[in-house]
This record gives structure tokens, sequence and C-alpha cells, in this order.
């Protein structure tokens, strides 16, 4: 199979397909919501800082903050340090500015796409739930192939691709820092992977809930220090970003068209793979929350917050260490996990690349353990069988040693490719949903305003009554208690 033939099939499904139709149907969502992601940002972090308090039923799924961390541990991977580094090298300063851009109404395609998922799920016999969007290409839009197919787009590209690509990145940073052999890299990234993923979706959670808080804090707190030791050149860099976004920094017109492209182009795309908004990987885990208040906007809001997070502080975080440490980039520099591991090695010192090694290490083993639960969500639609999921983790674990040793432009590729199917059929269920999503946030809205803790009344909503699963979202109280 020919990788240049796949990555030239990939850059005419991205910048001159995929980027604007994923561009134009976040600012859809943007405006038909009144502009959610700030108006609501606020309410959605009081209800995820009490989401944990007020988890009702812990058998009955996971809690809305424990969903949040396991989707942050697939969101805050290396894309966040090897994917800012590629976008500032192929795209420029410029793109980080249109990574922000995609982030802020990437928030709302979240909030559609993940309050779809809430109520499209499907009950377990244990009374767990799981979900996605290929329940809800089943359910509300009643083509089961088409929901098929996307899961095994998402199989391929998160649970084997993606995790490859994982172990590759933090095989690359542990040998740039301390001259580990590949191979011993591997081996503990499977056996550190298999204690996790074996116990299930809970103990994944579980284990999001105490390490992703942990190491954001610690690498943003790594960021700030050196954005205050050289705080006298964050002007320039933020009026950088800001002319570098929109060519100003060119003065020769024919290339600046050209220059501004790119720009575009890479910003959206990396930050579409760091964030993941609209792909639909994430309502894969929103799904089988139990959110508080008990109504499906709940998780929809929360949803928001992980996007804005991972994009407008990790991704900046990186990208501060980046540009303040002026190490050369694009065609006269390095790029991916070495530029990064290079700027902070420049503003550091020694400390530099072994905590960026670290920093990888803990961010791309969280995203091997997020990804191979969005693997098995789809592949329990396509066949609910645990036998199945056995064999599945054992071929991620192969996909993971395997990452760790060896080069994978051909697998990268093919996950671009794969990726952008998601995406394109995700965003085209999604705008058809919408209204729906759209009617659940006016009586979210309506409730809270009035006082009461929103509770969803399936009964009220006809359309999404009948194609909903029969034994989810039934009300457990007729009154409504006041907040």
């Amino acid at each position: 199979m020919n990788v240049d033939a796949i990555t030239t099939v990939n850059a005419a499904m991205w910048d001159y397909g995929l980027v604007y139709f994923l561009l134009g149907a976040s600012i859809w969502f943007t405006l038909r919501s009144r502009f959610i992601q700030f108006r609501l940002l606020p309410l959605a972090t009081r209800l995820l800082l009490h989401s944990r308090a007020t988890d009702q039923d812990q058998n009955k799924g996971i809690s809305t903050f424990q969903a949040l961390c396991t989707s942050l541990a697939s969101h805050v991977g290396t894309s966040n340090l090897a994917g800012v580094a590629i976008a500032i090298s192929l795209g420029g300063p410029g793109a980080i500015f249109w990574m922000w851009v995609m982030a802020l109404l990437g928030m709302a395609t979240a909030f559609v796409e993940n309050t779809m998922a809430q109520i499209y799920k499907t009950k377990n016999e244990d009374g767990s739930f799981r979900g996605g969007p290929a329940y809800y290409i089943e359910k509300a839009l009643g083509q089961r192939w088409l929901g098929i197919i996307f899961s095994l787009c998402l199989i391929s590209a998160f649970g084997f691709s993606f995790n490859a690509v994982q172990a590759n990145s933090v095989a690359a940073a542990m040998k740039e820092a301390f001259s580990v052999p590949h191979e011993i890299i591997a081996i503990g990234l499977v056996a550190l992977s298999a204690l996790i993923i074996y116990r299930g979706i809970h103990g994944i959670a579980s284990f999001a809930e105490k390490f992703v808080p942990f190491m954001a804090v610690a690498y943003i707190s790594i960021a700030l220090i050196i954005t205050l030791i050289h705080i006298e050149q964050l002007p320039a860099i933020i009026t950088l970003i800001f002319r570098s976004a929109f060519g100003l920094d060119h003065a020769v017109a024919g290339g600046t068209g050209y220059l501004i492209s790119q720009a575009i182009a890479h910003g959206i795309r990396r930050g579409l793979f760091s964030n993941e908004a609209g792909m639909g990987s994430g309502p894969n885990l929103h799904a089988i929350a139990t959110p508080y208040p008990d109504h499906p906007v709940t998780q929809g809001l929360v949803s928001m917050f992980s996007v804005f997070f991972d994009t407008i502080v990790i991704c900046s975080c990186t990208a501060a260490i980046i540009l303040l440490s002026g190490v050369p980039y694009g065609l006269e520099g390095e790029t991916g996990i070495v530029l990064t591991q290079n700027a902070m090695d420049t503003t550091m010192g020694s400390f530099g690349k072994p905590f960026i090694a670290l920093t990888t290490l803990l961010f791309g083993f969280t995203s091997i353990v997020a990804n191979t639960y969005y693997g098995e969500s789809s592949l329990r639609f396509i066949h609910n069988k645990d036998q199945w999921v056995t064999v599945y983790r054992f071929f991620v674990l192969m996909m993971v040693y395997w990452g760790a040793v060896g080069s994978l432009p051909l697998v990268w590729a093919l996950a671009d490719v794969t990726m952008g199917f998601m995406t394109l059929v995700n965003l085209t269920a999604i705008l058809i949903l919408s209204k729906q999503a759209f009617l659940l946030l006016e009586d979210f809205e309506s409730q809270y305003k009035a006082g009461k803790n929103p509770v969803f009344d399936r009964k009220n909503f006809p359309a999404l009554h009948e194609t909903m699963d029969k034994n989810v979202w039934r009300r457990k109280r007729e009154s409504v208690s006041p907040s």
C-alpha cells in the first residue's frame, strides 16, 4: 500500500473538504445555540465541580467528573505536545490562533454530539450504559449499516492506529531523554496498559480521575513558570501569532494567501486531533455517565469544558514553551515531540527533556487507556460479546508493542483516512439531529431559570420518546425539586 497515495487522499479530504465542513458546522451550532459556549461555560464549570459529590449510583455508570477525566485522558495526549509542534512547523505560529478558533467553536459541536449520545445510550445487563455516534446513527437515523462502518473506522483509528502512534511518541521521547531502548518501553507500556484496560470502564475511569488532574496541573505549572521567566517576550509572541494567522508578516502578496491557508488548515486539523470535537470519539465516554442534574444537557454542557481545557489551556502551554524558547521550527528546525523537547531543554536546561519525556509517558499512556475503551464500545455495538472484547484487548496490546518499536508512516496515514470518515459521518448525523439537542437545551434552561434542578421527561419529546431505548431516561419522580 502506497503511503504517498494515502497522504495525497488525506490532503484532499482535509484541506479542501473536512476542514471547512467542520468549521461551517461549528459556526452553525454556535449561532443556533446562541453562543452556548460563552453563555453557559460558567454553569458547565459549576456542574462539573459538583458532579463527584452528587453521583447517585456508581453501579449504573460513572460520574460526570469521571467521564470528563476519561475523555480528557484521550484528548490530552501526545497531540498536545507533538501535534502543536507539528502545527507550528507546517502552518507557522498563526496555526495556534486557528486552533483557538476551532476550540471555541468546537465547544458547541461537543455539546450537540454528547447530548445526543446521552439520549441514545443503551443499558447493559449490569445496569451500566454504553453509547456513542454509532448508537444514535442506528436509532435516530435508522442506519445500522452506517453505524457499523463508523464503528469499524473508530476501532481501526483509535483502538489500533492511534494507540500505536501514542506508544511510538512515548518510546521516542524516552529514548531521547534517557536512552532507554524502545523494546523496554514497549514491554512496560503493554504491562501497565493491561493492568488498567482489563479492569473495564470503571477501572479506566478510576485511573483517569486520579491521574489526569495531576498531570495537567504539573504541565500547566511548568508552562506558567516558563512564561513568567520570559514575561517580557509575551506581548511580542501574542502579536506574532495574530499577525501570522492573517499573513501580515509577509510582504509578498502572492504567497500570503497560501500561508494563511496553511495556517488555517493545520490549525483546524491539529485542533481537531487534539480536542476531537465533532469527530465522534468523545460521545462514547460521555454516553456512559450518570449526570446530575438528571438531564442529558448536563453532560453536553460539561463536555464543553474538556474542549476548552484541552486546546485553550494545554495546547496554549505547549505553544508558549516552543515560541518563547526561540528554537528554530519549520524547514530550519525539528518538528513533533523533538521540537517540544528542544524548546523545553532551551528554557529549563537539563530538566527539560526528561520532564517532556515523563509528561509524554503520562499523556500517552492515559490516551492508550481511553482510546481502548472507545474501540471497545464500538465493538460492542457491532457484536456485544465479552469474548470479542477480550480478543480486541489482546490486539490493542500487540499494537502498543509494535508501535513502540516500529516506524508508523503507513499506520498514521491510514488513521487519518479513517478519522476523516468518522468525522464526516458524525458531523452529518449531528447536523440532522441538532434540532432535538437545541429543544433539550431550551427545556433545561427553562427549568433552571425557574429555580429547579432540571429533570428530563422523555414524554415531553415525542420524536425522541419513540426512537430512544425504552429502559433509559425513565423518570424516578413526578416533581422537580428546587435547587
